[in-house]
C-alpha cells in the first residue's frame, strides 16, 4: 500500500466492499482510470455508472474501458453528478469522487464546490447501509481549495448516527497535498 498517495489509499478502502457491490457510482469519470479500477474489482454483473460533464473525458473512457474489456460493465452518463438520481433508480453500494480538474486539459473547468455538495448530499439519500464513498479533494489550486472546504463542512454536518467520516491527508508533503474522505453508512432508517 502506498501510503503517500491518496487516491491509491482511496482504492485500497474501497476493495473490501467492491468484491460484494452491485451498484457503484464514478461520480467524476475523467479519462476513466477509476472507472476502470472499480470495473476490475467488482463482480460480472455490477453496473459502474461513470459520470462527466466533459464528453471528451467520456469519450477517453469508453475507449479505455473497451480496450481493458471491461466496457459492458459501464454506464457512461454525459451529465452532472448533481443529477445522479435522475439516471440511477437503485441504492448505491459504493462511490469515487476524483475531484478537480482533468489531467492534460483546460484547468479552467473542474468541480465546483455547490454541485459536488449536492451531489454529495443527493448521494448519501441513496447509499446503502454499510455503503462507502471514498473523496479525493486537490488544495494545489484555489477553486479546488474551496472546494475541499466545501465538502469538509457537509461531511462534519451528516449525523453522527447515520455516517462515519474520516479525513486522512499526508502531513509532510510539499505542494498542497491532496486530501480523503471516506464515509460509511451506518445507519439507514
Amino acid at each position: 500500500m502506498n501510503v503517500a498517495n491518496a487516491l491509491q489509499m482511496a482504492r485500497q478502502i474501497l476493495l473490501p466492499k467492491l468484491k460484494d457491490a452491485s451498484v457503484i457510482l464514478d461520480a467524476t469519470a475523467g479519462n476513466g482510470k477509476d472507472t476502470l479500477f472499480l470495473a476490475q474489482n467488482t463482480p460480472p454483473d455490477a453496473v459502474i455508472w461513470a459520470f462527466d460533464i466533459q464528453q471528451t473525458a467520456l469519450a477517453s473512457a469508453e475507449t479505455h474501458l473497451r480496450q481493458a474489456g471491461f466496457f459492458h460493465k459501464v454506464r457512461f452518463i454525459w451529465d452532472s453528478h448533481v443529477n445522479l438520481s435522475e439516471h440511477i433508480h437503485q441504492p448505491i453500494d459504493a462511490a469515487v469522487y476524483n475531484l478537480g480538474y482533468l489531467p492534460g486539459s483546460d484547468h479552467g473547468i473542474t468541480t465546483a464546490p455547490e454541485s459536488t455538495v449536492l451531489s454529495l448530499d443527493r448521494l448519501m439519500h441513496q447509499l446503502n447501509q454499510s455503503g462507502l464513498v471514498a473523496i479525493v479533494a486537490y488544495t494545489g489550486h484555489e477553486p479546488g481549495l474551496e472546494e475541499q472546504k466545501a465538502v469538509h463542512a457537509f461531511l462534519q454536518s451528516l449525523p453522527q448516527k447515520d455516517f462515519a467520516v474520516a479525513g486522512w491527508q499526508m502531513l509532510n508533503q510539499m505542494n498542497n497535498p491532496p486530501m480523503l474522505y471516506v464515509i460509511e453508512r451506518i445507519r439507514r432508517d
